[in-house]
């Protein structure tokens, strides 16, 4: 899986995991009223311990092994062995650790799977930290503190946090004869801007644009900015007329031919074309930019905000160090958790330009990380982001979106009554919640 998506993929993460419930409540030492909080202090300079760190993404295991470094100036005899594994896997992988009770002792965990493990007590509060001052939630978006609470206890911080804008070709344009839109441009001059690129260039096999397959980079966002709802108060947002639109920006999109065919981008991501030269927008998160070091177009990549739709709105998510709830080194572990919070290891992050580290004030070295990309197109879109939609049980109606917003997309049945059907069946599964 392409490094964009393995990073955020919420779809192909989410999935399997429902049977967690019951292997964890059949004597793998969990509970459902989540794991207990501990007392912590911060251990002595020659504590010993040897943990293991299991992630996703291979692009960030350098800025990690730095942060790692620094702490074992401290710390030299807490050992890390990093795990990385595949995000198509990784949840997968989780999931049989988190039944038998074999959990790492820190592990990445996302929104969408979060509520799960801390509700089957595999994860360790940070009450402990949290009290000891050695992480303070405070310094974080609140959005995405929120994401990694549950009940009222919190489980862990954001290590990271990202958003969503339209990543730029120049070349494309240029080759086009087709300017640059502004910053301040609306969705109807984004439907326009790609549909005259693909006409302009439909011999060489260049789109505009690409319609909406993942929810995170597309149609949240424009369901969210037609002012329409995923889910709310327990209950899908599908079925109303804002929602509606939301996702008919993106089957338009197709069949204006502003985007390669739904067939197309089955065979080859939204991405791949990108990468590859043959798109001129990409709507992606912030984290893509790592993608794009090296590759032939990274000299002509400029970022733009999403096009406004009723109003302006983003995804925001970011991902959590956790602590696992039988891990038998947990002060060690939670110490290594606070220090990959704080400020000097978040500013090396940003510093490695793969993603936004997510405590304040550390984010503008992500943006200098590719200083002619506007980058600081992400950092603005903080200030009108919208949390990335979860519940209980996120993978179950993800699954679903799966399943039949393609006959959207591919014009196969109208949209009105593919969300109709989509919310219905998405109602039936969050009462069961």
């Amino acid at each position: 899986m392409n490094n964009n998506l393995s990073r955020r993929g919420i779809l192909t993460g989410a999935l399997g995991l429902g049977v967690m419930i019951t292997t964890a409540a059949c004597g793998g030492g969990g509970s459902d009223a989540g794991a207990e909080a501990a007392d912590y202090t911060e251990p002595a300079a020659d504590i010993t311990a040897d943990l293991t760190f299991s992630l996703w993404d291979q692009t960030q295991v350098e800025a990690l092994q730095q942060n790692i470094a620094s702490f074992q100036e401290k710390y030299p005899n807490i050992k890390v062995t990093i795990s990385v594994t595949p995000f198509a896997q990784y949840f997968t992988k989780l999931q049989t650790q988190a039944s038998s009770d074999t959990l790492p002792d820190l592990f990445w965990m996302n929104g969408p799977n979060f509520q799960l493990y801390a509700g089957n007590g595999k994860i360790a509060p940070i009450t402990g930290p949290i009290e000891a001052g050695v992480i303070d939630p405070g310094k974080y978006p609140e959005a995405l503190t929120t994401l990694y609470s549950l009940d009222d206890v919190q489980y862990g911080v954001p290590k990271d946090m990202d958003t969503i804008g339209v990543w730029v070709n120049k070349a494309v344009f240029e080759k086009a004869k087709v300017d640059l839109p502004g910053e301040d441009w609306t969705w109807q001059e984004f439907q326009s801007t790609a549909e005259a690129i693909s006409k302009a260039l439909s011999k060489d096999g260049i789109y505009g644009g690409a319609g909406g397959m993942d929810g995170q980079t597309t149609y949240y966002n424009t369901i969210f900015e037609s002012g329409g709802e995923v889910i709310a108060d327990g209950k899908s947002g599908y079925a109303s007329a804002q929602s509606q639109q939301g996702i008919s920006f993106w089957s338009d999109l197709i069949a204006s031919g502003g985007s390669p065919s739904y067939a197309q981008l089955l065979d080859t991501t939204a991405d791949q074309w990108f990468v590859s030269g043959k798109l001129g927008m990409y709507w992606g998160g912030s984290w893509f930019r790592s993608a794009l070091s090296g590759t032939d177009i990274e000299d002509s990549i400029t970022v733009l905000p999403l096009p406004r739709g009723a109003r302006q709105a983003t995804v925001i998510h970011g991902v959590a160090n956790l602590v696992a709830a039988n891990s038998r080194n947990k002060q060690a572990a939670h110490t290594l958790q606070a220090y990959l919070s704080g400020a000097q290891a978040q500013q090396q992050l940003g510093e490695a330009g793969s993603v936004i580290p997510a405590y304040d004030g550390t984010q503008r070295t992500f943006a200098e990380s590719m200083p002619d990309a506007n980058l600081q197109v992400f950092l603005d879109a903080v200030d009108y982001a919208v949390p990335l939609p979860v519940s209980a049980d996120t993978a179950a109606w993800n699954t679903l979106e799966t399943q039949l917003l393609p006959d959207a997309f591919s014009g196969a049945k109208p949209v009105a009554e593919v969300t109709a059907d989509l919310a219905s069946q998405m109602d039936a599964v969050l009462a069961k919640g």
